[in-house]
């Protein structure tokens, strides 16, 4: 049974969404599932732009052939190659071999190194600015290498506005048929899912976003929706959607607040990291959200280092080094590209306490723009009455760096 719905008059939503798939690129969990979108335009042509995962393609199959009403299908844009919109290539091939194929050199060549044999003469290759027709629909072709793959491009339909956003604007999360931004609490129930998509798999490509959100700021006059290959088609409020992406292709902080990530053997340095996270309600700053690294997936981990200004790291000393998911986490952060944060630490250690100098040098070292606050925390074993003023101090120096004083 087919499932479509559409964006404008000509343009339906060919996509699928998956329940059943757990780990994103076997990586990054999706407790909520993920939308495979994928769109087909009605003209004097019929055209499809991308395809999606192949798990889904019986679904996608069914929309083209409902759509198509025993007509041929004419064209395939292909904006973005990753396999979970490129791998139902071959399957739309072989039901109509004499499809013809648009898309950038590298897409062609990535085609081939996955084993899909495109005919010569029915491969359309466009560069930036080149424009098409397919009957009263013209659109243009705008390169975006490197958000996330090197041979992505967005297209842009001139007739109804439409921007074909290829893995940017996405998400996580099913739609199960709410198909717009305006039919969903998108603030509430999928802002932390965007944020998370957009840190984990784009997030070190900032420079890369921020080129393209300039060639998009060049048309924004012209663009009505925004159609990307995962999460919600936007219709309206553009401004927020832009706003959240120039804060995280910038590593600026969406917020003014405090994430606690510990990593604690026994305890005593997750009490020592909540005495902390008290300390600062206590003295008025709630924005506060405590992570316990060792059981907390790191791509939330991540989300939250590009949500919050200032980050502080509590970790156990292990094998006179940084206990090991610490360690994986500021490795995460670098591979990401993360900047522009304030860092305070906590360390503990029975005997040889090694964990604080170790992670102030790798956030320093290597790290971009980082700030780390000064009065680190040592705990001998355990945080005890002693160190009382010590920890006071911490949150002061905490909240005077959030609070923008000197």
């Amino acid at each position: 049974m087919y499932c479509v719905r559409n964006v404008t008059e000509d343009l339906y939503w060919i996509g699928a969404n998956d329940h059943r798939l757990a780990l994103f690129e076997n990586i990054h969990p999706i407790p909520r599932g993920v939308s495979y979108n994928s769109y087909f335009l009605k003209d004097e042509s019929s055209v499809v732009f991308d395809t999606i995962d192949w798990s889904s393609c019986r679904q996608f199959i069914e929309n083209i052939e409902y759509l198509l009403e025993g007509r041929p299908l004419d064209y395939l844009v292909i904006n973005h190659m990753e396999p979970d919109h490129g791998a139902s290539l071959e399957e739309v091939l072989l039901r109509w071999p004499d499809v013809k194929v648009i898309s950038t050199r590298k897409a062609f060549l990535i085609m081939s190194q996955f084993g899909f044999k495109v005919k010569e003469e029915n491969c359309i290759e466009v560069k930036e600015g080149d424009t098409f027709k397919f009957g009263k629909h013209e659109v243009t072709f705008i390169a975006a290498p490197m958000v996330h793959w090197p041979e992505a491009m967005v297209t842009l339909d001139l007739t109804d506005g439409v921007l074909f956003a290829a893995d940017a604007f996405g998400s996580f999360g099913a739609l199960d048929g709410k198909l717009f931004n305006d039919e969903v609490d998108f603030d509430r129930d999928w802002l932390d899912d965007a944020r998370r998509y957009y840190t984990n798999i784009v997030g070190k490509y900032g420079p890369h976003v921020q080129l393209l959100l300039g060639k998009a700021a060049g048309v924004l006059d012209k663009i009505k929706f925004i159609c990307p290959l995962h999460g919600p088609v936007w219709r309206n409020n553009f401004e927020y959607l832009l706003d959240k992406y120039q804060h995280w292709s910038t590593y600026e902080p969406e917020e003014k607040g405090v994430m606690i990530a510990y990593a604690s053997m026994y305890g005593n340095t997750e009490a020592a990291a909540q005495a902390l996270a008290t300390k600062l309600c206590e003295k008025g700053l709630t924005n506060v959200a405590v992570y316990d690294v060792s059981n907390t997936q790191v791509s939330y981990l991540i989300s939250d280092a590009f949500k919050y200004s200032h980050i502080v790291l509590a970790s156990v000393t292990y094998n006179l080094g940084i206990y090991p998911v610490m360690h994986n986490f500021l490795t995460d952060m670098k591979a990401l590209n993360l900047q522009k944060r304030t860092f305070a630490v906590v360390e503990n250690g029975s005997w040889a306490p090694k964990s604080g100098d170790l992670m102030e040098k790798y956030i320093t070292e290597q790290l971009k723009d980082m700030t780390l606050i000064g009065g680190r925390l040592s705990v001998a074993s355990s945080l005890l009455p002693d160190k009382a003023g010590e920890l006071d101090k911490l949150a002061d120096a905490i909240i005077e760096s959030v609070n923008g004083e000197k």
